[in-house]
């Protein structure tokens, strides 16, 4: 088992990374989410500058936003500086596009993308559309330090879907998704993907790498659910979770979308999204305050016992672990962990004592 970090992308945050190497962290995913954060690339040079052996790379870049030919360089130059430890997550873009009032990439869209960005990278010359017209490409002044192909980079995409999945199994050399409550889930989503690879005529990766992200907090003595500090540390990311609910609920209108965790809960937070001050026609402005990055106080009232339990990984070190173990066991090779931005370096550091050094 690996363990890895994800964070709010702050272009100073780099330090973070240094730290979670220290702290015998394996991977550092750093997010692309251009309304919001920081850029990710810029991060993740100054991540490579600072560290030493730890793996860093998107978590994960966003298609709509960056044309193939520009992923695929950009990556590369990171590998220029930490050659061997470097990664590409690339994903739909759900938030990165939702923030602006639009949809992720479609499926069928985002299949052409991975298939020029895994040639490019494989130093191969491809055929690429822009604008209805097609031209090959490919890269040139080769072995002269402005990127590094070798080794090929590894390809991770996030997915939760069957027909996003169906394209892991076609291009992806790993998947990342959630941590659920149920470890079969991840079987599940492990095999659309082998079914993918084989309708491509693909022999997957051995090993593949399947990732699971979520929030972790270890309970202190005379802590619950409902503690204050839980709270805090996994507010962020269980409104995340909700907005992204919601958005899918809005655009669909299919009640089956809703979670157990949220259905305590989900009338009134419809009515509060419907209260909202910003119209629904800019409502996307609003929705997504504080994603994965603090918890908005009026919020607060949503993050219940219940929406933990189901979105985040919270117990004793010996709960926690055995919950990971169950995942492991499933097939999860990396657990990747989303601290609360404000303190982020407490909670890594105590996951990395309590859990980590008795896994």
């Amino acid at each position: 088992m690996e363990f890895g970090i994800i964070f709010p992308t702050r272009i100073d945050d780099w330090r973070l990374i240094a730290d979670a190497e220290a702290l015998g962290y394996d991977r550092a995913w750093v997010p692309d989410s251009q309304m919001i954060w920081s850029d990710c690339y810029a991060t993740l040079a100054l991540a490579a500058e600072h560290t030493s052996r730890i793996q860093i790379g998107t978590g994960v870049s966003i298609p709509r936003t960056r044309i193939a030919p520009v992923t695929a360089h950009s990556i590369a130059t990171i590998n220029q500086l930490a050659p061997g430890r470097v990664f590409l997550g690339l994903g739909t873009g759900h938030t990165a596009m939702r923030v602006m009032g639009m949809r992720p990439q479609k499926i069928d869209a985002f299949r052409e993308y991975l298939r020029v960005v895994r040639a490019l990278l494989r130093g191969e010359e491809v055929d690429y559309t822009l604008d209805g017209v097609t031209r090959p490409i490919r890269f040139l002044h080769p072995d002269h330090g402005f990127r590094e192909l070798t080794p090929e980079i590894p390809v991770y995409i996030a997915a939760n879907g069957p027909r996003a999945l169906a394209v892991t199994g076609e291009y992806g050399d790993g998947l990342t998704t959630l941590l659920y409550e149920d470890p079969t889930v991840l079987q599940d989503h492990f095999a659309l993907v082998k079914e993918g690879a084989e309708h491509a005529g693909r022999q997957l990766p051995d090993p593949f790498h399947l990732a699971a992200v979520t929030a972790v907090v270890v309970l202190r003595a005379g802590e619950t659910l409902a503690s204050q500090r839980v709270i805090d540390a996994c507010g962020a990311w269980v409104t995340t979770a909700l907005h992204f609910v919601y958005e899918v609920y809005a655009q669909t209108g299919r009640e089956e979308v809703i979670p157990e965790a949220f259905r305590d809960t989900w009338e009134q937070y419809c009515a509060y999204v419907e209260s909202m001050e910003t119209p629904a026609d800019r409502r996307y402005l609003q929705l997504h305050d504080g994603h994965s990055t603090y918890l908005v106080e009026a919020e607060r009232q949503f993050v219940t016992p219940a929406a933990i339990e189901g979105t985040s990984l919270v117990g004793s070190a010996s709960e926690i672990i055995e919950r990971i173990r169950a995942a492991e066991r499933a097939g999860l090779t990396e657990l990747t962990i989303l601290p609360p931005a404000e303190a982020s370096r407490e909670n890594l550091g105590e996951f990395a004592t309590e859990v980590m050094k008795r896994y």
